[in-house]
């Protein structure tokens, strides 16, 4: 395979990594036509049904109105053509025109195909209406949701129906989407990772293709006028609210195709404005049902998609503010005046770990600074980022303890409020912030498992400018991660000693990843939030990590991580497997999802 500066250049290639979110055109042709999976190897999957012991019936919900012909009938044959055979396609007319062709079109197809069923509406109800009538038909007991215009791969139901049998009790699958160009043309993929509360506030991370059970529509009463344009979002938020998580399954594999048209979403945005509305109150309605915290707002930057903002009952809570330093008054002085200066929330204390400083300059600002508040607690021994953390969390008086580096500097004046407003909620573990380097470019956009040379974890987006939001504005939305940086981290003190803190036995590199590993595994959920920025000037403090000795301890930390956490690091459920572990968010080659007729790739990459 080509690699990307073959294709594009250097130049090219840092022109997409930092600044936009489509996979260009070339790269997404190059890897479909090396990972698709063949129409040779069709076979096998329909033999493959011979040997299950069920085979679950997927009703289709299709609502159609004044389709283009040429569109409706692709979506149909797209539907006919499927390798599992055990569906149900109901297609509800929305009152289309007689000239329109499309009335003609569904009884040629409902006569020719017994598993078609069609109900024509006698008046015009918009889409919910059209849906609900749709599912009137449904029969099986699983239930996809398709528009008039587009197509299903042709392994689509399959994977469904693979995915039903696996997991008995599943109540909505979804799996990933790619775009049909005006000319038919498959383009801009959506590589998604395994169900994300957060990512699913922001915008429909379900979308296409989903697939419910029929008998949870029933229990919701189906879909709900009022919500055109977003009548799917705000239905699959009504489902996931009564289901367990590990009843939300996806499947890593683009197996939808949403066509552009000029007057659709996919190709403009601003073209239903009515749907974005939908989608605010789809959201909010999800809120105030389930008591969550917060004001939704449109996304600053990202057209459709959007925000939580914090909201406090008072009084706020105390946040322990902990920053390690030895010396170097140089970034700590401008990280404690970034503080006080900026910081709009009030209810803070802060406490410096002093780790052996002697230069004159540094003992007489911890002089000055303790006079205004700010505690110092002294060890002498060798540095332990772990140890001198825990040391201070014990000595902390606040309900949550923020570890900061002592070369950030804040440029977000809510930054802590951003913060709290995610790590006091009760299921929530860690929380992180959006770091930038001080040239502005992105130093810290998340944590992703199994990134860099060294496969173990490593920073998102790194690199990206200022105004960019990233691939699908995955380096601009609040969402759930494995791990976030320890250079800023907010979490509640009962959680970080429920976890006994940080691991000693990692002094230095990967203490901040296994902690939100075991937070993680303790049953919480980590959240990063792009509206919480600053400054990072990465690690200046402690020099460069290029020595003999620096080297050997941090293979040692990387092996411990390994041996802790090896299977989970190749299989970061924040991320997708169709993406690299290379680079961020760029293709994977291979993909880490194998192809069921290769089993023997699956976690090799």
């Amino acid at each position: 395979m080509p690699s990307i500066v073959d294709l594009y250049g250097w130049k090219g290639f840092f022109i997409w990594l930092f600044d936009y979110g489509d996979m260009p055109q070339k790269w997404y042709d190059i890897w479909l036509d090396k990972y698709e999976i063949k129409a040779k190897d069709y076979p096998y999957y329909k033999n493959k049904i011979n040997s299950w012991n069920q085979t679950p019936l997927i009703s289709i919900i299709m609502p159609v109105y004044n389709t283009n012909n040429v569109h409706l009938k692709e979506a149909i044959e797209s539907i006919r053509q499927q390798v599992y055979p055990y569906w149900q396609l109901c297609i509800a007319d929305d009152a289309s025109s007689e000239d329109s062709g499309v009335k003609d079109i569904l009884r040629h197809y409902e006569e020719v195909d017994s598993r078609i069923n069609v109900v024509f509406r006698t008046t015009n109800g918009h889409i919910s209406a059209a849906s609900n009538s749709a599912l009137d038909l449904a029969k099986g007991e699983f239930v996809a949701l398709m528009d008039h215009d587009d197509m299903l791969h042709p392994l689509a139901l399959w994977f469904l129906a693979d995915s039903i049998i696996k997991n008995p009790q599943v109540g909505l699958i979804y799996t990933d989407h790619d775009k049909l160009s005006f000319t038919g043309r498959r383009c801009n993929p959506y590589f998604k990772c395994d169900f994300n509360h957060e990512i699913m506030l922001a915008h429909n991370l379900v979308a296409h293709l989903s697939c419910y059970r029929l008998s949870l529509l029933t229990e919701i009463g189906g879909f709900r006028q009022g919500f055109e344009g977003s009548q799917d979002y705000d239905l699959a938020l009504r489902c996931i609210e009564r289901l367990p998580r590990e009843h939300i399954i996806h499947i890593p594999f683009v197996l939808y195709h949403w066509r552009k048209t000029p007057n659709s979403t996919s190709s403009d945005p601003l073209a239903k404005p009515y749907a974005f509305n939908s989608a605010l109150k789809s959201v909010s309605d999800y809120l105030k049902r389930n008591d969550i915290p917060g004001k939704l707002d449109a996304h600053p930057k990202i057209i459709g998609a959007h925000r939580l903002k914090p909201e406090f009952s008072k009084p706020h809570p105390l946040v322990s503010i902990i920053i390690p330093t030895r010396d170097r008054v140089d970034l700590l002085k401008p990280c404690i005046d970034s503080i006080w200066s900026l910081t709009t929330y009030s209810n803070y204390e802060i406490i410096i770990v002093d780790n052996g400083s002697i230069e004159t300059e540094t003992l007489n600002f911890f002089e000055k600074i303790q006079k205004k508040g700010i505690r110092i607690i002294r060890d002498e021994r060798a540095f332990n980022y772990s140890r001198l953390n825990n040391l201070a969390v014990k000595e902390a008086n606040g309900t949550l303890i923020c570890l900061l580096n002592n070369d950030i500097e804040i440029i977000s004046p809510d930054w802590l409020e951003e913060m709290v407003f995610f790590a006091q909620q009760s299921d929530v573990g860690v929380v992180g912030a959006k770091l930038w380097y001080p040239n502005n470019k992105l130093q810290h956009g998340g944590v992703i498992l199994g990134l860099g040379l060294h496969g173990r974890a490593g920073h998102a987006f790194v690199g990206l400018s200022r105004d960019a939001v990233g691939y699908m504005g995955r380096a601009s939305i609040q969402q759930e991660l494995s791990a976030v940086t320890g250079a800023c981290q907010v979490v509640r003190k009962k959680v970080f000693e429920e976890v006994n803190g940080l691991d000693e036995s990692l002094p230095v590199g990967f203490n901040d990843i296994d902690f939100c590993l075991r937070v993680r595994k303790a049953g919480y959920r980590n959240i990063w939030t792009p509206f919480a920025e600053m400054y990072h000037h990465q690690s200046a403090s402690r020099g460069t990590d290029k020595t003999v000795d620096k080297i050997k301890r941090f293979l040692q930390e990387s092996e411990l991580l390994n041996q802790r956490w090896g299977n989970l690091l190749l299989n970061d459920p924040c991320y997708s497997p169709n993406l690299s572990l290379k680079i961020s968010y760029y293709l994977a080659s291979p993909p880490r999802c194998h192809n069921t007729l290769d089993t023997s790739k699956k976690n090799k990459y």
